[in-house]
């Protein structure tokens, strides 16, 4: 009899201790996907929305083709407002933003033009498919 309650409160332990690890809570990994600079100053109203609603949340926004233009030093929005001055706020709230290379290779953009706060990565689509499928980053396209 002993032998069946030491039996018993193992497995009970397994299982209270299974059930405790599914209810933690998963880390938030979200990657925006920015390939219009047109849809950028939406991108990062939303971003700003989800950190406000989601602190702890991991962002990375990845831009590349004509996306990647407001990641450029003195690009402005549609009513001349500089983009580094929320580029900036968001890094320092922990947003990673990532640039494609091939963009700027493609463009003769010179590389010197991205905003200190982006990361250049060799594909930008390289650079989405990683993330979700390596790292499990969930896809937000705004």
């Amino acid at each position: 009899m002993t032998l069946l309650r030491r039996w018993f409160a193992a497995v009970l332990l397994s299982l209270l201790s299974l059930t405790a690890a599914s209810a933690a809570p998963k880390e938030e990994k979200v990657v925006y996907h920015v390939n219009d600079a047109s849809n950028a100053t939406a991108a990062l109203k939303n971003i700003r929305n989800h950190l406000n609603a989601s602190p702890q949340a991991t962002i990375v926004l990845v831009a590349h083709d004509a996306g990647i233009d407001f990641l450029l030093d003195g690009a402005i929005d549609k009513d001349g407002y500089p983009y580094d001055v929320v580029v900036r706020e968001l890094a320092q709230r922990g947003v990673g933003f990532r640039v494609c290379n091939n963009t700027l290779e493609g463009r003769g953009i010179d590389r010197q033009r991205v905003l200190p706060e982006a990361v250049i990565v060799p594909s930008g689509v390289a650079e989405l498919s990683r993330l979700q499928a390596q790292e499990g980053y969930v896809y937000i396209k705004p």
